[in-house]
Formats: structure tokens, C-alpha cells, sequence
């Protein structure tokens, strides 16, 4: 039995893209052949994966994420049988890994009221439909529980077809005795002394990751603090709108871009607290992999992973609406740490408790298991 994966893109820095690797890289050690077709691949092709770039191209968006599902699905049926495993909500998928938000809650708390009149909603509603719609039969891993409640709201038939995962992080993050030392050649590679409070944010994606949020958080802290901090941003997208800001802000000085980096535990050991005030994200695995390499968090209960930020105890997480001010408050709380809390081994204390490292193998089990069932 072939596995055929859907993703539109990937590139190396993304948390979807990551996963879909890992998944499917542990498909083939049970024995599959894995086909994959995209729109575009950035970094090395694995040796064990068949990538096809689709060849279609659109003038927008729309109009190439259609013409990549018909061309896909007309070569499917061409090459036999295989199990379908899509990593964007599209019709015909017999899985499907939710990395992406509920599209119709989305509209509804983030979008205008004319914007059901458009052409980008009719197609992104229809094909969020094909798969958690009533009578569909696509069987869909959730990753979070917030991420559930937002399908179930509006698709209830698909609450029988969901199977829950864990968190996947990468053992990498736990940086257990080498932190000190990783920290060290970390501050001295970047110049950067000891007195100085390093605040990391990685996402690529700047808008959605809520970098403007950031950045005006940086801000408003007085000037003392302001003066001792520097913000590193790692992360691959367009950096031209986030240097205007910082400058609007005069705080070009304090921010630092750095493109998407393989060094990502060294910057974990390297800072002192992740910021992280996204608009709207299905998972976060940054707030994780900052966590289980001791680094505090602070971010946005819009994120799915920060109700683990909660539990553990490992940070501040911003309410729901997000309020500016209350994000700049606790950015200069936690800086201070006026009240002396243990961000740092609280949540070192849960990564030992906790399983969150499984997600790949359990979602490769699922995979697995319904290919044994079709045969």
C-alpha cells in the first residue's frame, strides 16, 4: 500500500511542514512508499520520499490550490490505490492533520462582514466542508483541545471521526546539562553580555505570529529596561513592514532578524524569555520547545499549546480579547520578575511529567492503521 501526502508548500522552518516530515519519514521505516506532492519544496528532498512539485500554476491563491487538488487527484487515480494523507483541508483526503485553525471560526471572530461575500471564502469554507462536513468520511488528528471545540462548534458530525494527539517536540529542545555552556557560545557568537535580557520570538509568518504585537510591547518598557533588552526574531517572511515599525517605534536599535535557522536550541539556551502573542495559532510548538529547554513564555491564549504554559506554570498567558496594554504589563512583570517565580524549573518540572514528544509516531500508528484496514 502507496501513502500519497498533500501539502501546498514546505520549507524547513515551519511547524506544519515539520511535522508532515517526521510523519512521513516514520511511515516509510514501517515499510510504506511515500509519494508527495506539493506546489513548491525549499531545502533538501529526503532520499526516501517521491516529491512532485504539481506543475499548475494561477493568478491568485485560490485558483493554485484548485488546480493543484484536481491535478493531484486525476494522477492519483491514474497510479492505483494508496491512502490519502493531507496536511491542508482539501476534498478527497482519507486523513487529514490539522495544522491549521477552524476556518469558520476564524471568520467569524477575525474577519469583516462582507468577507462572506468573497470568492476566498467560498473556496476555503468549501473545502474546510469536504472534510469535517456532515457525511464526510475523513478521519482528522486534532493537536489541540481548543482546536476540537472550535471544529465541533460547527461541524458536530465530525467529533466521531477526530483522534486526539499529543505534542511532538523534538528531543533536541531538551537542552538538560548543556545549557549553561550552549548559552555562553551562544551570547558571545552575538556579542551579547550577560547584562543584557534577550527576548527570542521564532515564527515564520510575521503577521500572524503577532511580531507588531512584540514589537510594541518592547516599546512601552521603561526606559531602563528598554535600554538592557534586545529582541531577536527568527523567522523567514518579508522583514520590510516589521523594520518600519521598529523604527516608528525608535526601537530599531533593540531588534535583531535573523532568517530561518537550524541553531534553534542554541537561541532556546541563548534568551532569557520567549515572547510569543500570536493572533491565532492551532498548536505553537515554540511555546513547548521553549519550555522543555527551561525558557519562560509569554504569549497568547489564542495559541493551542498555551494552555500547557498555563499547567505547567512555565509563563504568563495573555485573555482572550487580546488587550496591548495587558501584554505590555506582563512583559515588564516577567522581566522583573517581581514576584519571584520559577518559570524556569516549573516547567522543566512538567516536560518530565508530561508526554510531549509522541505526536509523530502516534499520528504514523493512526496512519498505519487505517492502510491495514483498506487492504
Amino acid at each position: 500500500m502507496k501513502l500519497s501526502f498533500l501539502i501546498y508548500s514546505y520549507f524547513p522552518y515551519g511547524g506544519q511542514q515539520r511535522d508532515f516530515l517526521r510523519i512521513a519519514e516514520r511511515c516509510v521505516l514501517k515499510g510504506y512508499a511515500a509519494d508527495v506532492y506539493t506546489l513548491s519544496w525549499q531545502g533538501d528532498v529526503p532520499k526516501n520520499l517521491n516529491v512532485t512539485i504539481v506543475p499548475v500554476k494561477a493568478l491568485t491563491k485560490v485558483g493554485l490550490y484548485r488546480k493543484y487538488t484536481s491535478w493531484v487527484f486525476r494522477h492519483l487515480r491514474s497510479k492505483g490505490p494508496s491512502v490519502v494523507v493531507g496536511f491542508n483541508k482539501m476534498p478527497g483526503l482519507d486523513l487529514y492533520f490539522a495544522a491549521d485553525p477552524c476556518f469558520m471560526e476564524k471568520t467569524e471572530n477575525q474577519r469583516g462582514p462582507y468577507y462572506k461575500f468573497t470568492s476566498r471564502y467560498r473556496h476555503f469554507a468549501e473545502y474546510e466542508n469536504a472534510v469535517f462536513g456532515e457525511n464526510q468520511t475523513t478521519k482528522i488528528m486534532v493537536l489541540t483541545a481548543q482546536q476540537r471545540q472550535d471544529f465541533e462548534k460547527y461541524y458536530p458530525d465530525s467529533a466521531r471521526r477526530m483522534h486526539d494527539l499529543p505534542p511532538g517536540i523534538d528531543l533536541d529542545r531538551r537542552l538538560d546539562y548543556q545549557r549553561e555552556t550552549k548559552r555562553l557560545a551562544f551570547r558571545e557568537k552575538f556579542s551579547i553580555t550577560e547584562d543584557k535580557i534577550v527576548l527570542l520570538q521564532i515564527g515564520s509568518g510575521f503577521k500572524v505570529k503577532g511580531i507588531d504585537r512584540s514589537l510594541k510591547a518592547v516599546a512601552s518598557l521603561p526606559f531602563e529596561l528598554r535600554e538592557r533588552v534586545i529582541f531577536i526574531l527568527v523567522g523567514k517572511d518579508k522583514p520590510t513592514k516589521v523594520l518600519k515599525l521598529a523604527d516608528d517605534l525608535a526601537i530599531r536599535d533593540r531588534l535583531v532578524i535573523v532568517p530561518g535557522s537550524e541553531d534553534i536550541p542554541d537561541f532556546l539556551a541563548g534568551s532569557d524569555l520567549m515572547l510569543h502573542p500570536a493572533y491565532r495559532e492551532s498548536a505553537g510548538h515554540v511555546l513547548l520547545e521553549a519550555m522543555v529547554s527551561g525558557l519562560p513564555v509569554l504569549t497568547t491564549s489564542t495559541c493551542g499549546y498555551a494552555w500547557h504554559i498555563e499547567q505547567a506554570k512555565s509563563g504568563l498567558v495573555c485573555t482572550e480579547p487580546f488587550s496591548q496594554d495587558e501584554l505590555n504589563h506582563k512583559l515588564s512583570l516577567m522581566i522583573k520578575n517581581e514576584n519571584e517565580i520559577n518559570w524556569s524549573e516549573n516547567g522543566l518540572k512538567y516536560e518530565r511529567e508530561n508526554d510531549l514528544y509522541s505526536l509523530h509516531e502516534k499520528a504514523a500508528n493512526l496512519i498505519d492503521k487505517f492502510a491495514e484496514n483498506m487492504k
